[in-house]
């Protein structure tokens, strides 16, 4: 399959002029862990980074071609006060959910999960050999809505948006807006920006952000140069918030790959038990107890 075949070509971007790049705050190494039923992953944005990179609560990277490390998938499981964003660079996976609907994620796609006052799913691997390889982000929801209808899109990698700039780096638009393109999803309350950055034969990618914004990059091939700081593969950079800088510059040589993402926090308290995200204990007490008296959601259909 070619990059051409899973995803959308829009007109020529319209370049962003950024004049005092952010700088890196600091590098971050993902922690080995498995979830789910053995399924093998590095979870990078880890719990004690909440509050800094606000409105984001997790983001797991998943690769492997061993089928033992990720056979086992997600059997059902509950969530409840946060979006799941699911990027799948290879591979396919199914899910089902308590809200009744199904969807296969498939090589360059996304699904996208509100949560909302609580929904079961499962994300099975319909594959038994070869790549799986992806992201799975958590995107925290404001107080207003974490009591609402959850919700899922399924969107094929042909759907989201993507251009080529001047230095031939291709950037595929999953959320937010980059260089005039409007990606596949927009969120007023967070305002997140998730883009996929290929630097085909070397060179600089510039995007704006918000000053007042949460911005990181996870390298997930090759490596990237940001200002006097070099960002190796499988390493996290944490952008620092100055509220004179206007963007972000990237380079990187060819063959190098990274996710972008940024967003408006919400600076509101966060209380987390797992799956299960609100703002206050008594809340997370209250989803417990609905959960095991079964008045939480019912098993996915």
């Amino acid at each position: 399959m070619t990059q051409a075949s899973i995803e959308k070509t829009v007109p020529a971007a319209i370049p962003e002029n950024v004049t005092r790049p952010r700088k890196v705050e600091r590098l971050v190494t993902g922690q080995e862990t498995s979830d789910g039923a053995g399924v093998r992953l590095t979870r990078v944005l880890t719990q004690p980074l909440q509050r800094r990179l606000d409105p984001f609560l997790m983001l797991d990277a998943f690769g492997s071609d061993r089928p033992d490390d990720y056979i086992g998938g997600f059997p059902d499981h509950p969530h409840r006060g946060f979006e799941t964003v699911t990027y799948m660079i290879a591979g396919r996976m199914r899910h089902r959910d308590s809200v009744g609907n199904e969807g296969l994620l498939q090589t360059g796609g996304v699904q996208w999960m509100n949560a909302g006052r609580g929904i079961i799913h499962s994300e099975l691997p319909e594959q038994d050999s070869g790549l799986m390889e992806g992201f799975q982000l958590w995107l925290n929801l404001p107080a207003r809505d974490k009591m609402g209808e959850p919700w899922y899109r399924d969107i094929q990698g042909e759907s989201i948006p993507a251009y080529t700039n001047a230095d031939n780096v291709h950037a595929r638009v999953i959320a937010g807006t980059s260089n005039g393109v409007a990606g596949a999803m927009q969120r007023e309350g967070t305002q997140p920006l998730y883009l996929d950055v290929h630097f085909a034969t070397g060179g600089q990618f510039v995007q704006a952000i918000a000053p007042g914004h949460n911005a990181f990059v996870y390298v997930y091939r090759g490596e990237l140069s940001i200002g006097a700081d070099m960002v190796p593969v499988k390493r996290m950079a944490i952008f620092a918030n100055d509220p004179q800088a206007d963007g972000v510059v990237l380079r990187g040589a060819a063959g190098a790959r990274a996710i972008l993402i940024a967003g408006q926090p919400l600076g509101e308290p966060i209380a987390q038990y797992g799956p299960f995200v609100m703002n206050t204990q008594e809340e997370i007490y209250q989803t417990i107890e609905e959960f095991r008296n079964g008045r939480f959601a019912t098993a996915t259909k």
